[in-house]
Formats: structure tokens, C-alpha cells, sequence
């Protein structure tokens, strides 16, 4: 066996949307240092991933992995059972009765009667975009605010607290947070959630959560839960989306004119891959056998996401952007097997009518500052930028 890695990280200077290539340079099953000494698995290519990813025979359950980074923002900690409600720490059956509860909220039809109040919404932050003038941080006049007022709208969450709620799933979503700011956000959270919850309980409204209350018997405990997962998970990654992805758009204006291709969408997420930190994890739960390499019961493989949608065996010319591409849809950006992600219509309905919108109303629209100059979110779970100032021809 080769000499164990440590998960590459470091991004080539000015090449902010290009995987490490320290990562892109391993073979397809690689042996992984893990921070508490576990000697596990890094898997780079396409095929590798989607088998972990889809066979059974490999585990979502935290008490049977070794976390990539020590603070894990969950209920429960790093390597305890899972919290009731937190589904998507689960394997089937348990997954399947909370997933099959929640399906009928992000169906393509429940998404597409959405699409109005969605166009609303950026409509109206595009406004005000265009009232105050430029310069302006496009991640907190638009790519932030889009997506949290939607899933706020959605779930049934006041849109007033979403400064409280987005500070803390900031700090549950940074890979460099210590375990104790880790958890006190995760506890902030989880109160405010458990608070809100139990007022509905007493009036129940038309929302997910209004609706989980009146016909399921999911106890307080699940219900705040799920409201947490999809909280965070509703807006924390469409919002880095829509912020990076506007960078790497600014970046390449060629490709702005195909923002209506059917596929946009889907080249952006494979070509960004957000989810850049060798997640999701799985353990093995019987010796498997991955492109040669015999992956032990109870090893811990990590998924290296930028590298796997950037495989040259899947997709021709995988490091150009190319909006009209017409094999985007190969990319493994929302997971795979019973994990895809849940809110995968949702996302992309989110980011097709930002995306299209913002370059339609702003034709002009270009970085204020230098590009070397903008920070990214290295250390955070969704890659991405903590601000995008941008000015146009007003």
C-alpha cells in the first residue's frame, strides 16, 4: 500500500475554481490520514465514488466513521448514533420513512408551482440591487438573501432571525471552528428550532413544518431536527453557488451568453463542486473491493467531489467551463443513492432563474476589486466566497 495522504486542500494561486492539484494528481483509491491517526480512503474518479456512493455495503452512520476534521456540527457529535430526525446521517429503513415523509414537499411539480414566489424573491433583490446602485457585495444583497428567504418561506421559518440563523450555520459549517464553537452554534440553533416547533405545535400553518406537525407523528424532537438539517442545508450551499458561481461567470464572460443552455445549471455544479472536503464520508461495512484496492470492514472512505467531477474518463475537456456541455449531467455534486440530495430540484430551480436574472438585469455586471482579491471559503464545508463586490453601468 502507497504511503497514507493527507486530504490535499491547497488550490493553485489565481485557479480559485480548479480542485487542488495535489488531488487531481492521486490515483482512484488512495490510502487517507485521517486527524485521529484511522488510516482510511480517498476516492478520486467518477466510478470509484458513485460505488461508494450507492453500494449498501457502505455506511452513512456516524458511529461507524472517523470524521475528516474535528469539529463536526451535528446532533450528537462526530461518532455517536444518530439524533432522531437527522436523516441524512442514516442508512435504510430509517432514512426511508423520514425521506418518503419529506418527498412529496421537493417533487419536480411541488418545485415548478414554487418557481413564481422564487422569481418574485429575486426579482425583488435585484431591485434593490438596482436602487442602492453600485458598488455592491453581491453575496449579501442577493446570493445570500435569495436562498434564505426561500427555505425560510418553505419551511416555515421567520425570515426576521435569518441573521441569527445564517451566524451560526457559518460557524457549524467552518472546518477550522474548534468543537466547543462548533457545538454552542449547533445548541443555539437547535433551541431556536425546538422553540419554534413547539409554537407551532399550538398553530400549525400551511409550511413543511406546519404540515409534518398536522400529519405525522414525529415527535419534537425529529421535527427540529429535520427543520435544522434543511434549514441549514437550504441555503448554505445554493448561497455559496450563486456567489461562486457569479465569480467564475465574471471570470469567463464568454460563457454568459449560454446561460440559457438546458444544462447551465448542471456545468456550474460540476465545474465548481462546493462540496470540496472530501465529503460525504462512508464506512465499509464488509471488505469491499474498489479499483483494485481492497477497502476493509469498518475503513472510512472520504470522496474527493472536485476531482471526481473533473475525471477525464466522463467528461471531455473537464477543466474548461462550457455552458452548453452535453455531458454535465454526469456530475456527482448532489451525491448519489438514497442520499442524493433531497432539495436538488429546489436548488436548481433557485440558481437557473438567479443566474439568468442577474446578467439580465445587470449586463455590465463586473468585479469591483481585482479577482486575486476575493476571499474564499476554503475552510468552510461549501466552498465559496465570503464576499463578491461587484459594480455595473447604472
Amino acid at each position: 500500500m502507497n504511503e497514507p495522504v493527507t486530504l490535499p486542500t491547497e488550490r493553485a494561486p489565481g485557479c480559485p475554481f480548479d480542485p487542488p492539484p495535489d488531488l487531481v494528481k492521486l490515483p482512484p483509491v488512495s490510502p487517507l490520514r485521517f486527524p485521529d491517526g484511522h488510516i482510511g480512503w480517498l476516492v478520486t474518479s467518477h466510478a470509484a465514488a458513485r460505488t461508494v456512493m450507492i453500494d449498501p455495503r457502505f455506511t452513512n452512520r456516524p458511529e461507524h466513521k472517523h470524521p475528516l476534521f474535528g469539529a463536526v456540527a451535528r446532533p450528537g457529535g462526530a461518532s455517536k448514533p444518530t439524533a432522531p430526525g437527522w436523516f441524512v446521517n442514516m442508512d435504510a429503513p430509517e432514512h426511508s420513512r423520514y425521506r418518503r415523509l419529506l418527498m412529496s414537499q421537493f417533487t419536480v411539480r411541488r418545485i415548478k408551482q414554487l418557481e413564481p414566489r422564487i422569481t418574485q424573491i429575486t426579482e425583488e433583490h435585484l431591485d434593490a440591487m438596482a436602487k442602492a446602485g453600485p458598488p455592491v457585495d453581491l453575496v449579501q444583497a442577493f446570493a445570500l438573501p435569495v436562498p434564505s428567504l426561500v427555505i425560510c418561506e418553505l419551511l416555515g421559518v421567520p425570515y426576521d432571525d435569518h441573521t441569527f440563523f445564517q451566524q451560526q450555520t457559518t460557524i457549524m459549517a467552518n472546518m477550522a471552528a474548534t468543537q466547543d464553537e462548533s457545538l454552542a452554534a449547533l445548541g443555539q440553533l437547535s433551541r431556536y428550532l425546538g422553540e419554534l416547533v413547539t409554537t407551532k405545535r399550538l398553530h400549525p400553518k400551511d409550511d413543511l413544518l406546519g404540515s409534518l406537525i398536522t400529519d405525522t407523528d414525529l415527535t419534537d424532537e425529529e421535527l427540529t431536527n429535520i427543520a435544522l438539517l434543511l434549514l441549514v442545508a437550504g441555503h448554505e450551499t445554493t448561497a455559496n453557488m450563486l456567489g461562486l458561481g457569479t465569480f467564475a461567470l465574471l471570470q469567463h464572460p464568454e460563457q454568459i451568453a449560454a446561460l440559457d443552455s438546458p444544462d447551465a445549471v448542471e456545468e456550474l455544479l460540476r465545474y465548481l463542486s462546493i462540496v470540496h472536503l472530501g465529503t460525504p464520508n462512508r464506512a465499509a461495512l464488509e471488505d469491499v473491493e474498489l479499483e483494485g484496492q481492497l477497502i476493509r470492514k469498518g475503513d472510512t472512505v472520504a470522496i474527493g467531489l472536485p476531482a471526481v467531477n473533473r475525471d477525464p474518463e466522463v467528461f471531455q475537456q473537464p477543466d474548461i467551463l462550457q455552458l452548453d456541455r452535453q455531458d454535465a449531467r454526469k456530475h456527482a455534486a448532489f451525491g448519489g443513492g438514497i442520499h442524493q440530495c433531497l432539495g436538488q430540484q429546489l436548488a436548481r430551480v433557485e440558481m437557473r432563474i438567479g443566474f439568468t436574472r442577474l446578467f439580465d438585469r445587470f449586463p455590465t455586471l463586473r468585479l469591483a476589486v481585482p479577482a486575486d482579491e476575493i476571499k474564499l471559503r476554503e475552510k468552510s464545508a461549501a466552498y465559496g466566497v465570503w464576499a463578491l463586490p461587484v459594480v455595473w453601468d447604472a
